[in-house]
C-alpha cells in the first residue's frame, strides 16, 4: 500500500482548482494514484475545500467506481442484476471466491492481485451471468471459464 503524500493530493487539488464542483473529479484522481481513497486524503481534501467530510463520504460510497480500501491490482465485477442472477451469477461468485481464497468477509485475494466486487447491473443482460475484468467484459459466465478467465490475468 502507498504512503500518502499530501503534496500529491495539493497538486491534484491545484489541477482541479478549489472549487467544491470539482470534488468529484478530484476523487478520481486520488483513486487513479492511490487505487482507492484513503482516509488521510479525504481528510485533507475535506480541509482544503471547506467540504464536511461527511459529504465526501457520501460522494464516495454513493458511486460504486470508487473504494475506501485498498483493491487488487485487477478488479473484478460480478454483475448480481436479474438476469445475472437467474443464470445462476451466484455460481460465479462462488467459483471466484474459491479460486482466489477469500473468505466471506474478504473481498481482495492475500496476494493482492485480485478483488471480487458484486454490481447491481452492468446492462448485459443478454450475455448473462457477466463479468468485468479491469473493465474487459465477459460473458456466459460459468464455473468452468473462471479458471480461464483468471489465467489471462497471471492467476493459476
Amino acid at each position: 500500500m502507498k504512503s500518502i503524500n499530501l503534496s500529491a493530493i495539493d497538486a491534484i487539488l491545484k489541477n482541479h482548482g478549489k472549487a467544491e464542483g470539482a470534488l468529484i473529479a478530484v476523487l478520481k484522481d486520488i483513486q487513479n494514484q492511490y487505487g482507492y481513497l484513503p482516509q488521510e486524503a479525504l481528510r485533507h481534501v475535506s480541509e482544503k475545500l471547506a467540504v464536511p467530510l461527511s459529504k465526501i463520504f457520501c460522494i464516495a460510497t454513493f458511486y460504486s467506481s470508487f473504494s475506501l480500501e485498498p483493491r487488487g491490482k485487477n478488479v473484478i465485477s460480478v454483475c448480481q442484476g436479474t438476469a445475472c442472477h437467474m443464470k445462476k451469477g451466484d455460481e460465479v461468485v462462488s467459483s471466484l471466491t474459491r479460486a482466489l481464497k477469500l473468505g466471506s468477509d474478504r473481498k481482495t485475494s492475500p496476494d493482492g492481485a485480485f478483488t471480487v466486487e458484486k454490481v447491481r447491473c452492468m446492462g448485459c443482460c443478454s450475455i448473462a451471468p457477466a463479468l468485468q475484468v479491469n473493465g474487459e467484459h465477459y460473458g456466459q459466465v460459468t464455473q468452468n471459464s473462471v479458471a480461464n478467465i483468471l489465467r489471462k490475468y497471471g492467476k493459476i
